[in-house]
């Protein structure tokens, strides 16, 4: 069933100002409240377990300064949970309750801080290969996958999330071009709210599945709703040469979230390499000079990690 379009908020924020700061890695921030998030399901497991840590996350990242906070839906998908026994419908009450719980965290800082800008919540679809639980989002190898069976997977937990209304929609971690086009078609058909689509990537040139990311980038931007594009859980050194790599084939606003700069071992299910505590202020102005206009973090950058980068952010307004 199509959903009816939502108001294009996303556009019309990336239009009225300058650069927008988003969040950071929602896991990161609940490993540092001591919940274990080890098994498949990643934070998808606390929608059922715990849905108040959820929420306290999301509100330390827009007390942090986020003006877009993601909701913990990046690893949910009724495939997914249908692996650790929870039944479809069970599946979709926990993929709205995701979002819902974003807006609660929303409302709760619009009542402690009335005079901040409302901030957006967007509705977090992660890759196929996240569902697959070892690593694939990392690699982009699917098998024999076609693309109508990946429109399938994420048309069905899109239209639960949408139903809950978020106000955009971030397809993030992408691993391969045509994933992209298989999440730009859906959006389209499901006539949801706009969205940006960003790609894991391996180095200054290729997603992680080998595309040039001008090819990712493309395929993106096949469909109507896709508003913006870029990249994210990326070694952060890797992101303006992509920036401008993408920007070459585009003049849409563009998305910069990289991780900490570890690296994800899927089949030890453990980051590696030592990563930072939030970025450098001359590569955060570089990526907005590079064009990008919702920047943020992704996995090991935690609140305190945003709140150190929103000066340069809110000073390239």
């Amino acid at each position: 069933m199509p959903h009816r379009a939502a108001a294009d908020v996303l556009s019309t924020l990336l239009t009225r100002s300058g650069p927008v700061l988003l969040d950071g890695g929602l896991t990161t921030q609940l490993e540092a409240g001591g919940h274990d998030l080890s098994d498949d399901l990643w934070s998808a497991r606390l929608l059922a377990d715990d849905p108040d840590a959820i929420e306290e996350a999301h509100l330390a990242f827009l007390r942090a300064g986020a003006r877009v906070v993601t909701s913990a839906s990046y690893q949910a998908s009724r495939a997914g949970f249908a692996r650790a026994g929870v039944p479809g419908a069970r599946a979709d009450e926990l993929l709205r309750r995701s979002v819902l719980l974003a807006q609660a965290a929303r409302e709760r800082f619009e009542a402690e801080s009335p005079e901040a800008p409302r901030a957006l919540v967007a509705a977090s679809v992660g890759p196929y290969g996240a569902m697959l639980a070892g690593g694939q989002e990392y690699t982009g190898e699917y098998g024999a996958l076609s693309g109508r069976e990946l429109e399938g997977f994420h048309e069905e937990r899109l239209a639960a999330l949408l139903e809950a209304g978020p106000d955009c929609v971030a397809c993030e971690t992408i691993p391969r071009a045509d994933e992209a086009a298989a999440l730009a078609a859906v959006l389209d058909r499901l006539r949801g709210p706009e969205a940006w689509i960003t790609f894991a990537c391996r180095d200054e040139r290729s997603t992680v599945h080998g595309e040039p990311v001008e090819e990712a980038v493309a395929a993106a931007l096949s469909g109507t709703r896709v508003v913006a594009v870029g990249v994210n859980c990326t070694a952060p050194e890797y992101v303006e040469g992509l920036l401008r790599r993408a920007r070459s084939v585009t003049d849409r606003p563009l998305v910069a979230y990289p991780n900490s700069g570890q690296v994800w071992d899927g089949e030890g299910r453990v980051w590696t390499r030592t990563g930072v505590a939030s970025f450098e202020p001359v590569l955060v102005r570089a990526w907005i000079d590079a064009g990008a206009r919702l920047v943020g973090g992704c996995c090991g950058i935690g609140p305190a990690g945003i709140a150190a980068i929103a000066p340069v952010v809110a000073g390239a307004d």
